[in-house]
C-alpha cells in the first residue's frame, strides 16, 4: 500500500511557503466553476506581493478568484484567455491600463497547452491558432505543410491551485462532471500543486479508474471549509433573449430568434462547438437532432440548457449555464477538448462576434488592443473548423453596422466565416462574398443592405427568415 499522507490541515498550513514574486496558476471555470475559494482566501490573507497569475479569467469585482488578488495590489503579472470582459469594469483593468500590471493574453486551448508542454518536459511547440492576427506579431514563425504555424514556449508555474470533488491521503484526485477543465494542465506545469477538495478518503478508497490526476502530480491536499454551492455560482447578465431590437420603428429577430434560425444551418451527423453568448441558446432548439454538442471546458454530449432542481453544479456548458446530459456524454479536460478542435474534430464552430468584413474575417475578442479582451478558445476553434457559424445582431448598441468592409477590431480569424446569421438577415459566403439569403419579416433585402456596411450580392430568391 502506498503511505506517503500529502494531507494538510488548512488552506494557510498549504501555502506557508508561498513567497513574493511566486507565480500561481488559479484553476477553475467561467464565472465561478470550481475555483480553490480556501486557497485564493488564504493567498490574499498572506499578502504575498508580486504575484503571477496564470488563470482562465480573473473574475468579477469582489468575487474569490483572482480579482481580489489584484484589488488587494498583489499581482504583478496576468497570463490568461480573457484580461478584462465587456461592461465589467475591475482593478485588473485599471491597474492593466496603468502599467501595473503586464499582460500576456493567450489563446485558452493555447495556454493549456502551453501548461502541458511545461509539464512534460517540452521547451516550445508551433499552433495555428493565433495566425493572422495581433498576437502572432513579432513571434517566430514556421511553414509546415503549406500552413503557417507560431512558436509557443511552455508555461511552468510555482504553486496551481486546484478544486476537485475528491482525494485520497496519496494525492491521489477524482473530479466530477465538466470540473476538470484547466486544472489538470495546471497542475503537471507547477512545482506544487495543492488540492482543495469536497472529501479525503484513505488510500484505496477511490477506484483506480476514477482517478483522473494521479498522486504523482499532487503536492498537497486539504479538506475545504467552503463547499461547493450551485446557487452561489453567478451567471451571466445579458439582455432577456425574447427581447427583440427595433430598425426603422420595426422589430428584427430576438436573440432567441437568431439561434433559432442558426440551429436550422447545423447538419444532422456532426459535433458541433457552441461559443458563449448566443450560440448557446441554440441547444435548446436541437431536440430530436443528431448532433452530438461540444463544450471547450470538457464536455462532449449535452443538451438544453436546464433550471432549478435539474441542476447538476458540475454539468455546465462554455458560458457556465446549466446543462443536461444526453445518452453517450462524456467529460474530459480542457486539454483534450482543445485536441478535438485544433485537430479538425469539429465539424461545425458557432461564435458571436463584434465584427465581420466583406474578407470573411471576425473580431470577437476586444474593442481596443491585444491587453484587454477575452479571447477564450476562439482562436483554437476557428482554427480547426470547417464550417464557422458567426451570430450576432445586425448593428452595435449605438447603431453602427457590425458588417464591415473591413474590421477595425483586433481580429480573431481570417477569412474563416462559412455563415453569419444576425437579427435581420442570413448570409453565405460564396467564392468572393457574402450573399444575402434571407431576411427577417417586414424587412426589405435593400432595408437590409442600406444597414449594411459591406459588398453582398443578392440571391435571386431572397426568403423569410423563420
Amino acid at each position: 500500500m502506498i503511505k506517503m499522507d500529502k494531507v494538510f490541515s488548512s488552506a494557510a498550513e498549504a501555502i506557508a511557503d508561498l513567497k513574493d514574486g511566486a507565480t500561481v496558476a488559479l484553476g477553475g471555470f467561467s464565472v465561478g466553476h470550481r475555483f480553490a475559494l480556501g486557497l485564493i482566501t488564504a493567498l490574499r490573507d498572506k499578502g504575498a506581493k508580486n504575484l503571477c497569475l496564470v488563470c482562465n479569467s480573473m473574475g468579477a469585482p469582489g468575487e474569490l478568484r483572482g480579482q481580489v488578488l489584484a484589488e488587494n495590489k498583489q499581482v504583478r503579472k496576468l497570463i490568461a484567455a480573457f484580461s478584462v470582459r465587456p461592461g465589467m469594469p475591475t482593478a485588473t483593468e485599471d491597474q492593466i491600463v496603468s502599467g501595473e500590471i503586464e499582460v500576456e493574453l493567450v489563446p485558452q486551448g493555447i495556454l493549456v497547452e502551453r501548461c502541458r508542454a511545461g509539464g512534460a518536459g517540452i521547451p516550445a511547440f508551433y499552433a495555428a491558432a493565433s495566425v493572422g492576427t495581433d498576437l502572432a506579431k513579432g513571434r517566430e514563425t514556421r511553414e509546415f505543410n503549406g500552413r503557417t504555424y507560431v512558436l509557443e514556449t511552455a508555461i511552468q508555474v510555482d504553486y496551481a491551485f486546484i478544486r476537485a470533488h475528491r482525494a485520497d491521503r496519496a494525492g491521489n484526485v477524482q473530479f466530477r462532471g465538466g470540473s476538470q477543465n484547466l486544472s489538470p494542465a495546471f497542475a503537471k506545469a507547477a512545482r506544487i500543486t495543492v488540492v482543495e477538495v469536497d472529501e479525503i478518503v484513505e488510500v484505496g478508497e477511490l477506484p483506480p479508474e476514477s482517478v483522473t490526476l494521479p498522486g504523482i502530480f499532487v503536492t498537497r491536499v486539504f479538506k475545504s471549509e467552503r463547499p461547493f454551492d450551485a446557487k452561489q455560482v453567478p451567471q451571466s447578465k445579458r439582455r432577456p433573449a425574447d427581447t427583440a431590437r427595433e430598425y426603422h420603428g420595426k422589430p428584427a429577430l430576438t436573440r432567441a430568434g437568431i439561434a433559432k434560425r442558426a440551429a436550422g444551418l447545423l447538419r444532422e451527423g456532426t459535433y458541433v462547438n457552441l461559443g458563449t453568448g448566443i450560440p448557446t441558446m441554440i441547444s435548446n432548439n436541437l431536440d430530436g437532432r443528431d448532433i452530438v454538442l461540444h463544450a471547450e471546458n470538457g464536455v462532449l454530449g449535452y443538451g438544453k440548457m436546464v433550471t432549478g432542481d435539474a441542476v447538476d453544479p458540475d454539468y455546465y456548458n462554455a458560458s457556465g449555464q446549466y446543462i443536461e446530459l444526453k445518452p453517450g456524454a462524456s467529460f474530459f479536460d480542457s486539454v483534450t477538448s482543445f485536441e478535438m478542435a485544433r485537430g479538425g474534430r469539429i465539424d461545425t464552430v458557432v461564435l458571436g462576434a463584434y465584427e465581420v468584413d466583406e474578407t470573411g474575417s471576425v473580431a470577437n475578442w476586444s474593442t481596443k488592443n491585444e491587453k484587454l479582451g477575452g479571447i477564450g478558445g476562439a482562436m483554437d476553434l476557428i482554427s480547426g473548423a470547417s464550417e464557422l457559424i458567426i451570430v450576432m445582431e445586425h448593428c452595435d448598441s449605438k447603431g453602427r453596422p457590425k458588417l464591415k468592409k473591413q474590421c477595425g477590431f483586433p481580429l480573431t480569424g481570417k477569412g474563416c466565416v462559412s455563415y453569419v446569421v444576425t437579427d435581420l438577415a442570413l448570409l453565405q459566403w460564396r467564392e468572393d462574398r457574402f450573399v444575402l439569403l434571407e431576411v427577417a419579416p417586414g424587412f426589405t433585402a435593400d432595408e437590409v443592405i442600406a444597414l449594411t456596411d459591406m459588398r453582398i450580392g443578392k440571391a435571386a430568391d431572397i426568403g423569410c427568415m423563420a
